[in-house]
């Protein structure tokens, strides 16, 4: 029986982490799993039932210091440096067969500290986001170590370019879009209006923030669409205190001629139905491209969904994401979002492009079973 830890660092890592641990397990029962996400509480793990080695605790930045330098004195006085050497020391102690690191440099670094086999998978690094090969220095050249056995690159273009510098580089898939399965339909957006998804993000308080100024763009689009907003339960179950000035009836928030509907665990189907997304959020608005759909993106306060983090997302996905303003959302830049969202409904040449846009970027559904094939073949 071989056993196999999986490392992640960050939500959309464990995310993807645990997607394809799952499917990993159903094609080999008889294998034993265990994992270590360096960040956050791993709960994407937890629900799958996994042991998880290392200590976690949410902080305060929620894992995005590189975006605020600043959050990282929050971050220390919570205890991240005593969690880390923590980590450190029980990675070392680990008896594994192999390893799968789904993140950056952190990720690998956690597992050549195994001293096991393992593959790497980029979840979080592109060459995408310069057009070259630009990767940090520390994730290039724990990458040449020679216990790498495969790396798996999130889009082909980063893959072509490792490959081109001899790196055990291919890309096989990206399994978010994997996650978007609807069993059956459950929600009855109107025929005649365009459906909008809203995708404020999972991280609380933050998300909250989020929330609260999508709730002002869509007071100010001037044409009749159709808002349903995709949210994570402890999001949906604070709906009355975020929207003060709404009726909250349990499923849409109402105010005048406003509606905004809040189905529970709708998230897969209002993403897959919608035709365009307005978004502050990470794995989400990849999802929503992958599928496909125009995003327009209002940055935030943070401290993920910064300018400076919309940017970045803008380069990584391409021509279907648009981003309104360079800093925190007014309420002049929400009455320009809200015009564009119009501009950007109504653009049929635009709107048939991005199908084959998000292919570019994020793959092709199945990802997650392609990924599995070529894990069996070398842990």
């Amino acid at each position: 029986m071989k056993t196999v830890l999986f490392v992640s660092n960050g939500h959309g890592e464990d995310l993807n982490g645990s997607t394809v641990l799952a499917a990993l397990r159903d094609r080999c029962p008889d294998w034993h799993f265990l994992a270590a996400p360096l960040v956050g509480e791993g709960q994407a793990y937890r629900k799958l039932g996994v042991p998880v080695v290392t200590p976690t605790r949410k902080m305060p930045s929620g894992g995005f210091i590189y975006m605020d330098a600043g959050q990282l004195w929050q971050d220390l006085r919570a205890g991240l440096g005593t969690q880390t050497w923590q980590q450190i020391q029980i990675l070392r102690r680990q008896k594994v067969d192999g390893v799968v690191a789904v993140g950056d440099a952190v990720a690998i670094a956690g597992a050549l500290l195994t001293g096991a086999p393992f593959v790497s998978f980029l979840v979080s690094l592109s060459a995408r986001y310069t057009g070259r090969l630009q990767l940090p220095f520390p994730a290039l050249h724990l990458l040449r170590h020679r216990r790498c056995r495969l790396i798996l690159a999130r889009d082909a273009f980063t893959a072509k370019l490792l490959q081109e510098q001899r790196y055990p580089a291919e890309f096989v898939g990206y399994p978010i879009l994997d996650l978007l399965q609807v069993d059956r339909p459950t929600i009855q957006p109107p025929p005649d209006r365009p459906l909008v998804a809203l995708l404020p993000g999972s991280r609380l308080p933050e998300a909250a923030h989020n929330f609260a100024l999508l709730l002002q763009l869509v007071t100010r689009v001037p044409s009749p669409m159709s808002f349903w907003a995709a949210l994570v339960p402890a999001l949906h179950a604070q709906l009355p205190a975020i929207a003060p000035g709404w009726h909250w009836d349990g499923q849409t928030l109402h105010q005048e001629n406003h509606e905004i509907h809040c189905p529970p665990q709708a998230f897969a189907e209002i993403l897959t139905r919608c035709h365009g997304a307005v978004g502050m959020a990470g794995t989400a608005i990849e999802q929503a491209v992958g599928l496909g759909k125009p995003v327009l993106q209002i940055p935030g306060e943070g401290p993920q969904f910064t300018y400076r983090f919309a940017e970045a997302q803008m380069r990584l996905l391409g021509r279907s994401v648009q981003t309104v303003g360079t800093g925190p959302a007014t309420p002049a830049t929400l009455a320009l979002a809200a015009q564009r969202l119009v501009e950007i409904l109504g653009d049929r040449d635009y709107l048939d492009r991005c199908p084959a846009w998000g292919i570019e970027s994020v793959g092709t559904p199945g990802g997650t079973q392609r990924i599995v094939d070529r894990l069996t073949c070398v842990l």
